[in-house]
């Protein structure tokens, strides 16, 4: 099966380190100001001539309540006047990407994500969305993903009901925790109820997909209040999970000083929260896709791993990896062809820059041969946990032996401990390296030891 997992604790103690989540290669760290909105228009063009399709990210950056844990980029703010002047820029920005597109690419996928993006009123989000599909090719039999991240504090049936008429047939939901005790060390007060109730909507509107999403190692988690979350979570039976390990940079991520050190679980006792979440997933059904994430058996990520043909982006797992990813928004990041690259992260910046009819991009790259040849075998790893040496010998025409040979003593070692199978035509991750994939991808990682490992987070 492909969701076997084998737990090895003596695996994981030795090979649990910091390193990239790969939504990317290279990585965002690899990003530099080098990259124009020159570089995005030229690529936009090779997107058009190719009638490539799309993918769109949206991102509004606002919140009404700061979560103490929370590493997105947002704008805590009650004022919900706020979002206006932030819309009459993107709705510009929107009109300045699409105009050196096609309008035969279709839009395949899309994922409005914060923030809170709910955090818009309905009128706003009705606007959003018609100017949208003026510009691009939005899909209207309802058979393209459409998904948008909710925090059920600020949605409800009305809002659902919006939401499924605007489009949207997918729905992530940010749960983190249901202890009380947690929730407060946190500042993120959610009942059970309010999550039930906009899953129940999202059943009833008949929305594809309910992703819910988990943190372990937030402050007075135990491994036994943190169970009992999980089985609430079970009993909700969403089609998918996330269950995110939380990554302690109070030095990076400023509303993470709030929470205080000492009531953080032990890595022992995250460890056992992981362990314990895994075999009650998998008693429950569902199977482990890799990295944080879980599906059941008949979800398109769970059939997409079975075929081979899962791939990973900036938005996670998914189906849609051969289309053009175009992100909208402070901060997002677009991947175009071999072109990466990210508007300015400032709010107000963002904002005048736009004001000003330029396009927002501050940064990213250009991969060259090397960087597409590591992200093929990388994207195999962590999505289908095997690597045919032949098939990357003959896209990329290489030795894949004599181009990686300098790694071949450090694959010899992981297959030595069990993590990998490693013959002379293949890798294969076995069920006790599989959580820990992202350590068997940072060999082949050419920037890794460039950088602190302290800007990343642990495997597990």
């Amino acid at each position: 099966m492909l969701d076997a997992i084998r737990w090895d604790t003596d695996l994981i103690r030795r090979y649990d380190l910091a390193g990239p989540r790969y939504t990317s290669y290279p990585t965002a760290v690899q990003f530099h100001s080098q990259i124009s909105p020159f570089d995005l228009l030229h690529a936009l063009r090779d997107s058009r001539k190719a009638v490539r399709p799309l993918s769109l990210y949206v991102h509004v950056p606002f919140c009404a309540n700061i979560c103490y844990y929370c590493a997105c980029n947002k704008v805590i703010t009650k004022d919900r006047g706020r979002a206006l002047p932030y819309l009459q820029r993107l709705e510009q920005e929107i009109q300045l990407i699409a105009c050196h597109l096609d309008p035969a690419q279709k839009v395949e996928q899309l994922h409005f994500g914060g923030g809170t993006p709910t955090f818009l009123s309905h009128d706003e989000l009705r606007q959003l969305m018609s100017h949208l599909r003026k510009h691009f090719n939005l899909l209207d039999d309802d058979s393209g993903d459409y998904g948008i991240e909710i925090d059920p504090r600020e949605a409800d049936w009305s809002t659902m009901g919006l939401l499924r008429e605007l489009g949207f047939n997918r729905v992530s939901i940010g749960l983190q925790d249901l202890d009380p005790a947690v929730q407060r060390a946190v500042n993120r007060l959610q009942s059970l109820e309010e999550t039930r109730a906009v899953i129940d909507a999202a059943r009833t509107l008949q929305f594809r997909s309910i992703n819910i999403d988990l943190i372990y190692g937030l402050p007075k988690q135990t491994p036994e209040n943190f169970a009992r979350t999980v089985d609430e979570v079970i009993s909700l039976q969403p089609d998918r999970l996330s269950v995110f390990n939380y990554a302690h940079l109070p030095d990076r991520f400023m509303p993470q000083r709030r929470i205080n050190i000492n009531e953080l679980p032990t890595p022992a006792q995250k460890l056992q929260m992981l362990q314990r979440t895994i075999e009650q997933l998998t008693a429950a059904g569902y199977r482990y896709i890799g990295m944080d994430h879980f599906a059941l058996p008949d979800d398109e990520l769970a059939i997409a791993q079975e075929e081979s043909t899962l791939q990973r982006n900036f938005q996670g797992y998914t189906t849609h990896g051969h289309c053009d990813l175009i992100g909208l928004g402070v901060s997002a990041i677009s991947q175009i062809g071999d072109l990466y690259c990210q508007n300015i992260s400032d709010l107000n910046q963002y904002q005048n820059t736009l004001a000003s009819a330029q396009l927002a991009t501050s940064r990213g790259l250009s991969c060259n041969a090397d960087d597409r040849l590591r992200r093929a075998v990388i994207q195999q790893l962590i999505c289908n946990f095997s690597l045919e040496f032949a098939q990357i010998e003959q896209a990329f025409n290489i030795d894949f032996q004599g181009y990686f040979g300098e790694l071949w003593p450090q694959l010899q070692g992981m297959d030595k401990d069990g993590l990998i199978e490693l013959t002379s035509e293949s890798i294969t991750v076995l069920p006790a390296g599989r959580l820990l994939v992202r350590s068997v991808c940072m060999v082949f990682d050419a920037y890794l030891e460039q950088h602190s490992r302290q800007r990343f987070s642990r495997v597990i």
